[in-house]
């Protein structure tokens, strides 16, 4: 008899780096242990799962200073720079990591259909679910994340 495998599930709804690593990086862990791990990209999360969407990852600074015209292309240079330097992974190579890893990718339905959107926009491997698969997949998941 083989054991089921415990279920983690990682929400990503911002298209920034702040959004974008996180959900990847948990992803990634939880199925190192051994886990079955999805990332479920909705709202603007989707764009990291549109093809070239992961290479225009930015940083927006929170607050006022976010506002402020150049300001993201200044803070976005700043956090790769520090990214780099702590050896982490880009973003590219994190969601290759993660399909490799067996790091379920899934996209939203209704995000899809909001943002018209044709499905052979997504990068190979996504797999697109309605809320309802989510929720009953998320049902039964022992880490269910918003990240």
């Amino acid at each position: 008899m083989t054991a089921t495998k415990e279920k983690a599930a990682f929400i990503c709804s911002k298209d920034t780096l702040d959004g974008a690593y996180p959900s990847l990086i948990l992803g990634i862990n939880a199925a190192r242990q051994g886990m079955e791990a999805k990332v479920f990209y909705t709202f603007m999360g989707i764009n990291l799962a549109r093809k070239g969407g992961i290479e225009k990852a930015r940083f927006i600074p929170p607050g006022v200073m976010g506002a402020v015209p150049g300001m993201s292309k200044i803070a976005t240079g700043m956090m790769k720079r520090k990214i780099d330097k702590a050896k982490i992974p880009s973003l590219p190579e994190l969601m290759e990591m993660a399909q490799l890893e067996g790091v379920e990718l899934i996209v939203c339905k209704m995000t899809i259909d909001m943002m018209e959107l044709d499905e052979n926009e997504l990068i190979e491997g996504s797999v697109v679910w309605t809320a309802e698969d989510f929720i009953r997949y998320a049902k039964d998941c022992k880490i269910c994340l918003f990240t």
